[in-house]
């Protein structure tokens, strides 16, 4: 699916004192296929872009078109198009309904009018693609359950439903780190197998490292950088000015740097900057 923004403006609250623009003439093109971090410090547009992505919301102004269709419009071509993207939000409990897990993650298929037989092997794959075990969770009520675990689960019912864009919002909050890195591995891994479109919105820069080719950065509801994720993770400046830190190792390379150690500074992850700084230490006490 391709999807076009087009000067897309949102306010919320308009024509009242409480009037509050989250974006502003936001413009680009995602292309099918591709894996787009979108970053920001809090308040940036981001949660907003990402729902207009989905067609949840309606612009003040400019468009949002997928596959050629208004996002937004009620329309069949248009819900055709939204039934294509599967969107997580970022606080579970507002999406989830159903009395237990089992039938929280097989609300999609049968919606879409899915065989029994295929509802209940995706809702074990679903399950399993998130690190749930069916035998354990299947009966439970989701509502019960820890927050990671709500946000697993939330994150199921969208997979199960097989969508062509992916779209997560801070998808691995309440984790701990082990359970973000096999997350992240599985939806990785599910991407490349698929060819879907993945869209993930976090403020953990390690996260869009290890899962993202390309980044848009938001400050004040505007696309501020739009580029390689080595790129924009990298430019320390760039990332200052809009109120975020470097992911560490870049922060540590670049003082080294600084420090007259000829190491590279667009090393996001810290197994690569361990290298490189292991790299140049030899070549220093070689020389």
């Amino acid at each position: 699916m391709l999807i076009q923004v087009e000067r897309l403006t949102h306010i919320y609250a308009a024509s009242t004192p409480l009037a509050h623009t989250a974006l502003h003439e936001v413009s680009l093109q995602i292309d099918p296929g591709e894996r787009v971090g979108i970053l920001g410090p809090t308040g940036s547009g981001k949660s907003t872009l990402v729902q207009h992505l989905a067609g949840l919301l309606t612009p003040a102004s400019g468009q949002v078109y997928l596959d050629g269709v208004a996002a937004h419009k009620r329309t069949r071509a248009a819900r055709a198009q939204r039934r294509r993207i599967g969107l997580a939000f970022q606080y579970p409990e507002d999406q989830i309904f159903e009395q237990t897990v089992s039938r929280e993650v097989a609300f999609g298929p049968h919606k879409h009018r899915v065989e029994r037989a295929e509802v209940d092997r995706r809702v074990r794959w679903a399950l399993d693609m998130v690190g749930l075990d069916v035998e354990r969770f299947g009966d439970r009520h989701p509502l019960i359950l820890s927050g990671g675990e709500m946000r697993r689960v939330a994150l199921a019912a969208i997979v199960s439903s097989l969508p062509e864009v992916l779209i997560l919002d801070e998808p691995t909050a309440g984790l701990d780190p082990q359970g973000r890195r096999n997350l992240l591995s599985r939806i990785r891994a599910w991407q490349e197998e698929t060819g879907l479109t993945l869209i993930l919105v976090s403020h953990n820069l390690d996260e869009l490292a290890r899962v993202v080719d390309r980044v848009l950065l938001l400050n004040h509801g505007r696309v501020v950088a739009d580029g390689p994720v080595r790129g924009i993770l990298g430019d320390t400046g760039r990332l200052r000015a809009a109120g975020l830190s470097a992911p560490a190792p870049v922060t540590l390379l670049h003082a080294l740097k600084e420090a007259g150690w000829p190491v590279r500074t667009d090393l996001l992850l810290p197994e690569e900057a361990a290298v490189e700084i292991n790299r140049v230490r030899a070549l220093r006490e070689a020389s």
